[in-house]
């Protein structure tokens, strides 16, 4: 059974704590925009693709839960209001502004519709961001499939191995995952020898949540340190059959560049300097064509203790006492530290953009045309027809 990050009903959300994991499994409850920008904010739930539906949420349950006016223009700008404030939770993830917008043009045209009250618009919002989260699962299983069956052809066939970096499956999006869906969708087609994923310092989302996920489906994995990918891909890429790295995103530009978890760019690196194909993986909503190049992507920076301390539960040498918690040091006291939480990877070193609709791959120019994957969707092309597979 796949993990339930986001757990939704009609007036009630709860997200699951992945600060507490790998250890303990617990469930927040989230009763308003406030609580969702503090799950966000406080990396309670991550993930490009979770962040935009768990905000969109928050702010739906509290709609649900409370009567804002009767007036329709009174509800439409209380949630404006409240989706400008959920916005700055993670400036990064286009995603999470992405469903801002829509869901704003929505409230603002059965606002402005003739007769329409404040209940119309409040359910008009909620329909609209409860749909997120079903489109996400469908989108995501997508994702899996393209991209599984384009590493699978791209290795002329056999079992293949893939690493990883970050964490990008159920507990990063609705369900399933992008590019942890992808490895989930080679393992259960019988095509994947073996996943490795990185810890993904300084927060460790690979050791933590990644790894947790993999061993929870049973799937063959290792965990490595980031600074242990060149080696691998070095000392056993041969050996592994390891055919791709493949990563998620949180803002893909037009020209194809991309921001994801830092250390992603190294990977691209290393991957190109051994020829292993290096694929993103990530949902149309990721694409951001007003986003030119990843030069104008702004990144985040967090707090230096992310990188100096590290929290969990006790070990007393032979089992976990999971009641304590504690905060070690593990750096010099006073050392200045640089904590951005992405980097940026060229697009030329990218060799896929797999997305629900098929794999974006560059033209005879050697540049992606994002717009043709954007279009598919407004036009009803069919996947097969995306990227040129």
């Amino acid at each position: 059974m796949v993990l339930e990050a986001i757990r939704y009903k009609e007036g009630s959300l709860k997200i699951l704590n992945q600060l507490k994991l790998p250890h303990q499994e617990e469930y927040d409850e989230l009763r308003n925009a406030e609580d969702g920008w503090h799950a966000i904010r406080d990396m309670r739930t991550r993930g490009a693709p979770a962040i935009a539906i768990v905000a969109a949420l928050s702010l739906a349950v509290e709609l649900q839960n409370n009567t804002i006016s009767d007036k329709a223009e009174e509800v439409a700008a209380f949630a404006l209001e409240k989706l400008d404030y959920l916005v700055t939770s993670r400036p990064t993830a286009v995603n999470l502004a992405d469903a801002a917008r829509k869901l704003k043009k929505i409230v603002d045209t059965v606002a402005s519709a003739k007769d329409n009250d404040g209940a119309a618009v409040s359910k008009a919002y909620c329909d609209a961001a409860a749909q997120m989260l079903i489109d996400d699962v469908s989108d995501n299983e997508g994702i899996g499939r393209h991209g599984a069956e384009w590493i699978t052809k791209s290795a002329g066939g056999g079992p293949v191995s893939v690493l990883t970096h970050c964490n990008t499956g159920s507990l990063a999006t609705a369900s399933y995952g992008t590019a942890l869906g992808v490895i989930r969708s080679l393992h259960a087609n019988g095509s994947l020898k073996h996943a490795f994923c990185t810890e993904t310092r300084p927060y460790n989302q690979g050791s933590k949540l990644t790894a947790f996920e993999l061993v929870h489906d049973k799937i063959p994995a290792t965990l490595i340190t980031d600074s242990m990918a060149s080696a691998l891909l070095r000392e056993k890429g041969a050996q592994e059959r390891i055919a791709a790295i493949v990563v998620g995103a949180d803002r893909v530009a037009a020209n194809g560049d991309t921001a994801n978890k830092i250390g992603t760019y190294q990977l691209a690196i290393t991957a190109k300097h051994h020829g292993v194909k290096f694929l993103v993986a990530a949902p149309r909503t990721t694409v951001d064509l007003q986003t030119k190049s990843g030069e104008r992507i702004v990144i985040e920076e967090r707090a230096g203790k992310e990188v100096t301390m590290v929290k969990g539960p006790r070990f007393d040498g032979v089992d976990l006492d999971l009641s304590k918690h504690e905060i070690v040091s593990i750096a010099a006291n006073g050392i200045d530290v640089w904590n951005p939480a992405f980097d940026v990877t060229p697009a030329e070193l990218i060799d896929g953009i797999i997305t629900e609709v098929g794999v974006v791959e560059k033209n005879s120019a050697g540049k992606f045309d994002l717009t043709l994957a954007m279009e598919a969707h407004n036009e009803g092309i069919k996947p097969t027809t995306v990227g040129g597979l």
